[in-house]
This record gives C-alpha cells, sequence and structure tokens, in this order.
C-alpha cells in the first residue's frame, strides 16, 4: 500500500504518524509505504519529490493525503488530475477565491474523495447522530460554539472557514432528510492574529435554517481557551422535547462527552450517555485517535474498496460546505481589524499540540 503526503508540516507530520500507528499485522494487516512532496524536503527517511506530477508518475500511489497549508489546497487538488486513486485532504476544501469547478474537474477520475472533517470519528458524534437517526429525532434548536487559540500562529490560514467548517457539518448530519443549511446572517471579526495578515476573519458568529430548526454558531481562532460545545433541542414522534449536549476536545484531544436526555415529571430521564474523558490512550496515540479512524477508513476504502465505518465527506458534500463557507465570507458584516502585534510579531514555532489542534 502506497501512501503519498502532500505537505509535511504540522497536519502532515500528524497523518505520518496515524500511518505508521496501522501498519503491520496488528493493525491493519498492510505494509504501509509512505512517500512525500513538499515544497522542500522536510524530512529524512521516507522518499521525496519535488513535484506532485512526479510523485504520482514515479511512486504510483494508492492514496494521496493533502495536508498542505489551507490557502495552498486548490493547488495541489487540480495538480491530481488524471489520477485514479484515493483522495485524502485537509479541511476546508479550498479558500474563497479559488476555483472550485477546477477542483471537481480535476478530480473527476478519483476512485474516492474524504474531506479530513475529524469531529464526524469522535465516538460521542457518532452516538449523537445514531440516537437521532435512530429515534427518529426533529431537531428545533441548535447552538455551536468551536473556538481555540491561535493567536500568534505561525501557519499561513485562510481563517476561521478552518474552523467553523467542523460545527457546521456536525449540526447538518443531524437533520432527518439530509438538508443542508440555509445563511441566514453572519458578523464576522478580522485581525492580525496570523502570519497571513489583518484582512483574514478569526471569529464568526451566525445564525441560519436547517429545515424548520434555528441554528446558531460562534467560531473564533482567538478563544483565549480551546472551547468545542454543540447543544441541541429535538422533538420526538410524541411532540414531546429532547436535549443533548456534546463537549469536545475537553480537557485534551479525543476528550469527548455526550448526554441525551428529557424531562420527565420534573426529573432528569437519561436516554444516551457517551463519555471518553478518562479513556485510556495508547502510548503514541495522543493527539490522533480520532484521526487513525479516519485514515484507517480511507485506506481501507483504497485498498479494496471496504465502505467505511463514518460516511465520508464526499466531493459533492465538501463542495456544498465550501460553497456554505464562501457565502459566509461574502456575506458577513465584518469589523475593523482587530491588532494584537501594532508593533510587529515575534514568530515562535509552537510545541504545544494541545494549542495547535
Amino acid at each position: 500500500m502506497k501512501v503519498l503526503i502532500a505537505g509535511m508540516g504540522y497536519a502532515g507530520t500528524r497523518f505520518r504518524s496515524a500511518l505508521r500507528s496501522l501498519a503491520g499485522p496488528r493493525e491493519l494487516g498492510l505494509d504501509i509505504e509512505i512517500a512525500h512532496h513538499a515544497r522542500h524536503r522536510t524530512v529524512d527517511g521516507i522518499p521525496y519529490f519535488p513535484t506532485v506530477e512526479g510523485a504520482l508518475r514515479e511512486f504510483e500511489p494508492d492514496l494521496v493525503i493533502v495536508a498542505v497549508t489551507d490557502s495552498a489546497h486548490a493547488e495541489i487538488l487540480t495538480r491530481l488530475k488524471g489520477y485514479r486513486g484515493f483522495v485524502l485532504a485537509e479541511k476546508p476544501l479550498t479558500s474563497a477565491h479559488d476555483d472550485l469547478d477546477a477542483v471537481t474537474s480535476a478530480l473527476s477520475d478519483v476512485s474516492g474523495f474524504a474531506m479530513d472533517l475529524v469531529g464526524r470519528y469522535s465516538e460521542a458524534s457518532v452516538a449523537l447522530r445514531d440516537h437521532v437517526h435512530r429515534h427518529r429525532l426533529t431537531l428545533v434548536r441548535a447552538h455551536a460554539t468551536w473556538g481555540k487559540n491561535r493567536i500568534n500562529d505561525h501557519r499561513p490560514t485562510v481563517g476561521v472557514a478552518s474552523e467553523v467548517i467542523h460545527s457546521l457539518d456536525l449540526v447538518q448530519g443531524l437533520d432527518l432528510d439530509g438538508r443542508q443549511l440555509r445563511l441566514n446572517d453572519a458578523v464576522a471579526v478580522c485581525s492580525d492574529y496570523s502570519v497571513s495578515g489583518p484582512e483574514v476573519l478569526d471569529s464568526v458568529a451566525l445564525t441560519a435554517q436547517l429545515g424548520d430548526a434555528v441554528v446558531s454558531v460562534y467560531s473564533s481562532f482567538v478563544n483565549v481557551t480551546r472551547q468545542r460545545t454543540i447543544d441541541c433541542v429535538f422533538r420526538d414522534r410524541e411532540g414531546g422535547l429532547v436535549y443533548a449536549t456534546v463537549e469536545y476536545s475537553n480537557p485534551t484531544w479525543d476528550a469527548d462527552h455526550l448526554r441525551i436526555w428529557r424531562e420527565a415529571d420534573g426529573r432528569e430521564e437519561l436516554l444516551c450517555e457517551v463519555d471518553t474523558r478518562h479513556d485510556p490512550v495508547p502510548e503514541g496515540h495522543s493527539t490522533i485517535v480520532s484521526l487513525r479512524r479516519v485514515v484507517t477508513d480511507a485506506v481501507r476504502f483504497a485498498h479494496n474498496r471496504q465502505q467505511p465505518a463514518v460516511p465520508f465527506a464526499g466531493l459533492e458534500e465538501s463542495v456544498r460546505l465550501q460553497r456554505l463557507l464562501n457565502e459566509i465570507e461574502r456575506k458577513a458584516a465584518v469589523t475593523e481589524p482587530a491588532r494584537y502585534f501594532p508593533n510587529g510579531r515575534q514568530i515562535i514555532a509552537e510545541t504545544d499540540l494541545e494549542r495547535l489542534g
């Protein structure tokens, strides 16, 4: 099994760790050979290709993982034109300024595609979605908060679109009829929090409709602490209200907690609970528990077309999400830039994985 990773920075390194942890007879039973493409050789010990085209021609990968900085996604994806293997791409699909039609055209021959929306692979997310669909719960109201602290992050970024996409995807998956979010209004803040300049959006607040349900979302890259929560109210088939709350990655990565309940005779009746906050994490798997599940599904599909344990965010769905992100950025009322570094910044290479994630 051959895997090409395009981009070997923070994201690419995590994908490499996930792949290495899955190789061999005790895991997927596959020998996984990894190569990488980047502007410059950044790691030793695995084959390096200076061009995507050369890597496809000479290495002939079964799976390509696109893990370059998000502003370069479209460039790499369009250079995969004619590739017939499986593509796993970091989110978001592109930036707001890229040509989505050119990207979809370039990927027309691939055997499969998935965007890395890793929140889908949380045990809490899987349990919530399964419970909602199994019991035919109709969403009435949802609110999501999804933020972390990337102030003075040295990595280039397209902004908060890369963060808010998680909550939009997870809420959208709770609709019984598979309907899409329709944006109502949005307000946003831009700032110089990143090296990408002061015009990049660092935060957004929006309202939307999902069928008859009302949805509100706040997402930010300048949250002082990591905060990822989704609160929902549903109506069951008898007309009663059912409540759900999920908290993600607190206090550490992949430490998630879901509770679903109803009120009965003034008392809380617990219907479902999933709590991974105290689950032991095997050595070497810290911060990549859910990512290993994503990569497992991608490798199995690329190898023998085995269907994923969690539905992929395929190309058509990824394009719809990108169009929604583009609409949010286009329509949002944006403040004047906040200035964190009016006198310039000192770039510090980040080593705290809990802050980066």
